[in-house]
């Protein structure tokens, strides 16, 4: 107890309105039921009775963004399901929480330089809070990616304005990082054709 030890009753504690509140929300993490790619095999496998995220709080993992305060976006992320992932993002209450979970989340994966369909990272999409790399992830990497979300929320600061978070938020990028032979329609037009020349089968 230290210099609390014979001041206070006892079974008292001793804290502030801010901290219980966080305390409170960062043990009750609700994950949304949301899977893209292969990643989300392994997410699938942290909330198995192995690896129990649940012992975090963070088991009740919800079918709807209205009822959920964290996204794990586990898997590769298409030009096509970019806006379905801003649109769920959109509905999820606030406070909310963004883990990008794999190497294709992070930075667009072993397609970053050929997969013209694939989104670049998905914090182009959404704001990332914690990034989880790998190909896939093990499920300890997620976890130890939840337990940096728990202390993002321990040092929230709801109750008094004014004053920054003790976790900095990482900055997005806002930009797409396209390789030489794509960066304008001309290079990239040539870039197909060449390809789909060597693509051509050799005659006999």
């Amino acid at each position: 107890m230290g210099w609390l030890e014979g001041r206070l009753e006892e079974s008292v504690v001793t804290t502030s309105l801010e901290q219980a509140i966080n305390w409170a929300r960062q043990s009750s993490m609700w994950p949304m039921t949301f899977g893209l790619a292969c990643c989300a095999i392994e997410m699938m496998a942290v909330g198995a009775p192995r690896y129990d995220i649940d012992r975090f709080g963070a088991g009740a993992f919800r079918a709807t963004p209205r009822q959920a305060d964290l996204m794990i976006v586990a898997g590769t992320v298409n030009f096509k399901m970019a806006s379905r992932v801003r649109r769920l993002y959109n509905q999820m209450p606030d406070p909310k929480f963004v883990i990008a979970m794999g190497a294709c989340t992070c930075g667009g994966g072993p397609y970053y330089k050929y997969g013209y369909n694939v989104v670049k990272g998905v914090d182009l999409v959404v704001p990332v809070d914690v990034y989880v790399p790998g190909c896939p992830p093990r499920p300890e990497a997620l976890l130890e990616g939840l337990m940096r979300i728990q202390d993002k929320v321990r040092g929230m600061k709801d109750l008094t304005k004014g004053q920054p978070i003790d976790m900095p938020i990482p900055v997005r990028t806002g930009f797409v990082s396209l390789p030489e032979e794509l960066r304008t329609p001309e290079l990239a037009n040539a870039f197909a054709v060449r390809n789909k020349e060597l693509a051509k089968p050799s005659k006999a």
